[in-house]
């Protein structure tokens, strides 16, 4: 993977960089390409319990790199004016939200200067956010003469800040700073520049040591109950999976830990 390093930095964590610091991390199609293949080796490494999303050097990604030449097709010629190959490119960018989502394990989104875009979509679609004082967010394809419905933004944003809040910054694209970002519950916490990737480690570890499979079925409950239509089908989905939990005997495992004083020692 030539645009995204993937890295064992501590027990049960991936570090997933971002690798154009010269772009901003603007997203070429080897950059989603790089980044498919990388949150696949997550998925796979069972020794990895959580993945921290970042971007390298001043900024956590710029959106979709305009001068990409392969954004044109496989022919180099240009998707403008081409509905065909304009599809094709949309819907390749917009695997991005589902690729994350089908990650078993949570991914912390560390923010670091820019998340435009695509990058903001990539922020939004990881299970927690950590933002740098440098943060700052905007929905950038309005801005574009493009629709601000991009990249499963429209789907997620409001669910995250509130339709209120979503519509306007859809429709202006303004930028939104690191405090505003904490204001509205865009993110969960703000640190000091420098310290944002050691941040969102800190919240993998807490992650970390809880049950792999139980924190498994906690990303794809809350993920699935954005979606269903009823209290008493998000309550079905949970007694369900609450049952599976039990089968593991993580919970036996649990609450003898806590009788004999000592870390529980959870499956894998």
């Amino acid at each position: 993977m030539e645009t995204v390093l993937l890295e064992k930095v501590r027990p049960g964590i991936a570090l997933v960089t971002l690798n154009r610091p010269e772009k901003l991390n603007a997203l070429s199609l080897g950059t989603l390409d790089d980044l498919a293949g990388a949150l696949g080796e997550v998925s796979r490494d069972r020794d990895c319990r959580v993945a921290v999303l970042t971007g390298a050097g001043r900024g956590f990604s710029a959106g979709l790199d305009l001068s990409d030449s392969g954004a044109g097709g496989d022919d180099g010629t240009a998707v403008f004016g081409d509905p065909r190959a304009a599809m094709v490119l949309q819907q390749r960018f917009a695997a991005l939200v589902p690729a994350l989502r089908a990650v078993p394990k949570p991914v912390v989104a560390a923010v670091n200067g820019a998340a435009s875009g695509g990058g903001f979509a990539l922020a939004l679609a990881s299970d927690v956010r950590v933002a740098a004082e440098s943060a700052r967010f905007n929905v950038a394809p309005v801005r574009l003469g493009l629709s601000g419905c991009d990249v499963g933004i429209s789907y997620l944003l409001p669910r995250l800040v509130g339709a209120s809040r979503a519509f306007e910054l859809m429709l202006t694209g303004r930028f939104v700073d690191a405090a505003e970002a904490d204001r509205i519950g865009l993110v969960s916490r703000v640190v000091p520049d420098g310290q944002v990737v050691e941040t969102a480690m800190e919240t993998a570890e807490l992650i970390a040591a809880n049950s792999p499979f139980g924190v498994w079925m906690t990303k794809e409950v809350m993920w699935s109950s954005l979606e269903v239509g009823s209290l008493q089908a998000g309550l079905d989905l949970e007694n369900r999976t609450q049952v599976l939990a039990i089968m593991t005997g993580d919970f036996e495992e649990a609450v003898r830990a806590f009788q004999e004083k000592r870390p529980p020692r959870f499956s894998a």
